[in-house]
């Protein structure tokens, strides 16, 4: 089975969770199977994040399954850092809708991984929390796919009256072809009317060959070339996969599923799905009810006599919301203007701890045997100061181990690298100029093999 997983969203409505780098699916509030093996880098965490879940499920219904996720590059990092630097990435160099994405990954396919234009692929969400049967039915899907012309969609079974998904009324002439019509989201009143009519959710599924997007590419977009693709991705036209393709196709079949579906957007819904009321340093009296409680800042959190509510601290900042409140955070995030406060990166993590006018403080923390890139900053001086573990600097192509207590320091325009030992290595960056940004920046070749 050949499956595509669309990564995106900056996940605004779970903030301070999230932010343009760690979007909802990365991060790890689920409680992971003692008898499952850790994903990624973390190899002590007893959760795991959406995308882990995701992807631990697939290779449990098919091990051999080809998974390529889809994602912006700001993600590639936490992607590498919670699956590995082996799984499979098509990156979009800019944000450009899900047709593009899956036109791009698709040609990913068939140009980089050769995989034939008669076979089959489908493409998913990577952070539905669903049950394994869900992976079963995708199976089932590419199964059809190989044989009909077209899509094939997934149809979910509805568990109540939701105004938040978009519904498919699905039907069958006298000669067993499908009529399937789309109905967009609903009132609550419409949803019910929907679902006594026999509608199911539509949850932005669908396999078919990879002849038949590698079409469409060159249909509206002009080229089914991968490496054409990428190259003008910037110049594509922002359109929905739904809306290019989907809505304007005659040749549909649909797969039902009848498992536990949901879609974890908000904290209210995320919620639901947490088996524990409480990750990281939490402390709750007995007359709390209904209190979930997410707390990353590594000092206690005390909550006491509340109900239904969320609290949620993070480096991003602290929500305590009423749950049903919650699910209206976005504008008032979208008001939030500030740097970003954490990260995921591909060699560890760091924090920022502190920021004034011309500094900036962070720590920073290598995974055993993990390396940053090679690189200079054109308007600011680092220094660095082990705290624990050791490892090895390169500056300016001189080499010398390190372990806590010394400091490093580099001049602007310096060249220069930390790598990690076997037990890792974290230290405190400190940052000095009066323009301190991301984008100043420049890599370089590693100076030895």
């Amino acid at each position: 089975m050949h499956i595509i997983l669309l990564s995106g969203g900056s996940g605004k409505r779970l903030w301070p969770l999230s932010n343009d780098t760690r979007s909802k699916q990365f991060i790890k509030i689920f409680k992971r199977p003692e008898d499952s093996a850790p994903l990624g880098k973390d190899e002590n965490s007893e959760y795991e994040s959406m995308v882990q879940r995701v992807y631990r499920q697939i290779r449990t219904v098919d091990p051999d399954a080809t998974v390529t996720i889809a994602t912006s590059k700001s993600q590639v990092s936490s992607i590498h850092s919670q699956l590995g630097t082996n799984v499979t990435i098509s990156v979009e160099p800019y944000r450009r809708d899900t047709f593009p994405a899956i036109a791009l990954a698709t040609a990913y396919l068939h140009d980089i991984l050769k995989v034939p234009e008669n076979e089959a692929v489908v493409v998913c969400p990577v952070d539905p929390y669903v049950e394994n049967s869900y992976f079963t039915c995708l199976q089932e899907m590419c199964l059809k796919a190989e044989k009909k012309d077209g899509l094939v969609l997934m149809g979910i079974t509805p568990t109540y009256p939701s105004e938040k998904y978009g519904y498919i009324l699905a039907r069958e002439d006298e000669n067993g072809n499908s009529i399937i019509k789309f109905k967009e989201k609903p009132d609550a009143q419409t949803a019910k009317k929907y679902i006594e009519e026999g509608c199911l959710w539509n949850g932005g599924v669908f396999a078919y060959k990879l002849s038949y997007v590698l079409g469409k590419s060159r249909e509206l977009i002009g080229t089914d070339s991968y490496y054409e693709l990428y190259a003008n991705y910037d110049k594509l036209k922002k359109i929905s996969f739904d809306y290019a393709v989907v809505e304007n196709e005659s040749h549909l079949s649909i797969v039902r599923y009848h498992g536990e579906w949901k879609d974890l957007g908000t904290w209210n819904t995320l919620t639901e799905a947490m088996e524990e009321n409480a990750v990281g340093d939490v402390r709750m009296n007995d007359k709390c009810e209904n209190v979930h409680v997410i707390n990353e800042m590594g000092v206690p959190l005390l909550v006491m006599g509340c109900r239904d509510i969320v609290v949620s601290a993070s480096p991003e900042g602290i929500l305590v919301s009423d749950m049903e409140q919650s699910s209206y955070i976005k504008p008032y995030v979208d008001d939030i203007k500030q740097r970003i406060m954490f990260a995921e990166k591909s060699w560890g993590r760091y924090r920022v701890l502190d920021v004034e006018e011309q500094s900036m403080t962070v720590k920073v923390t290598l995974n055993p045997g993990h390396k940053m890139n090679y690189h200079s900053h054109e308007r600011r001086d680092e220094i660095w100061t082990v705290i624990s573990g050791s490892g090895r600097t390169i500056v300016d192509g001189m080499e010398q181990p390190v372990k806590p207590g010394d400091v490093v320091t580099m001049a602007a325009g310096c060249k220069h690298t930390v790598i990690a030992g076997s037990k890792g290595l974290q230290m405190i960056e400190v940052q000095l100029g009066k323009d301190i940004n991301v984008s100043d920046k420049k890599k370089y070749e590693f100076p030895y093999k």
